[in-house]
């Protein structure tokens, strides 16, 4: 059984369909990529299965639970993590802080004055920070770290409320191709491991190809193409989509090897 299954969502604004009939589903330790050009409509799609954006029309499902309606608290609590594109640390915390600051919120002691909150849960956040190489460095702000630690960081944060579904919005955005791999890498392992089903946008088709279990294809709102990533690389609608099929042939050929 699917962990998530979304029927049909729509989502317009004023005259313009964001997002026309959409259904997917992902499976528990599968890692899904949903790709298409700006404008396709993969933040629509993340905002409603994440409770920032209510559907038109259409059902999301997790784990049997409809979810349509529920705030993104709400669904956080569920077992919904998300990470953004732009990633979301405090800069001026340490490393160690940023994740004792989700798993604070996760036991529902955020507003508890009687300890200072650098106090509790040292031993898991630093356990965290282990499982995603960062442990060495959890008494660093963030402010000061590379950019592609701080999505490490991002990364601890977002496993901390233990999801059982993690929605990756470009989580590659910005880094250089050994950071790309680097944390796609580490994420597919977190995933395999934990059974963490990953949904993720990107636009790097050597990530999609070298990380996805299955590729699912959006254009102009509509899902084109969906399956395993040698079925969507052949896919002549994607490839015309992609504009310019030989450079995204290139990449995708390169992903193999």
């Amino acid at each position: 059984m699917s962990l998530l299954q979304v029927s049909g969502i729509t989502k317009a604004f004023g005259g313009v369909h964001a997002v026309s009939g959409v259904s997917l589903e992902v499976h528990a330790g599968e890692v899904v990529a949903l790709i298409g050009p700006n404008g396709a409509g993969k933040s629509t799609c993340f905002n409603m299965v994440n409770g920032q954006l209510r559907p038109d029309a259409g059902t999301i499902v997790f784990d049997g639970t409809s979810i349509v309606g529920h705030k993104p608290r709400e669904i956080w609590r569920l077992g919904i993590g998300r990470t953004f594109q732009v990633a979301e640390t405090y800069g001026s915390m340490t490393v160690l802080e940023n994740v004792q600051m989700v798993l604070l919120s996760k036991q529902g002691r955020l507003f508890n004055l009687w300890r200072r909150a650098r106090d509790h849960y040292r031993m898991q956040a630093m356990k965290l920070l282990d499982q995603v190489d960062m442990g060495a460095q959890a008494e660093r702000p963030c402010s000061i770290l590379a950019y592609g630690d701080v999505k490490r960081v991002e990364l601890a944060m977002a496993i901390a409320n233990e999801p059982r579904l993690l929605l990756m919005d470009e989580p590659t955005a910005g880094m250089a191709p050994k950071e790309r791999n680097d944390l796609m890498a580490l994420t597919s392992r977190l995933a395999s491991e934990k059974g963490i089903a990953v949904l993720f946008t990107e636009h790097s088709m050597d990530v999609v190809f070298s990380y996805a279990h299955r590729v699912l294809v959006l254009s102009r709102g509509k899902l084109i193409a969906a399956g395993d990533p040698r079925s969507v690389r052949e896919n002549q609608e994607v490839q015309d989509v992609y504009l310019g099929s030989s450079q995204f042939l290139g990449l995708a050929e390169k992903a193999r090897v």
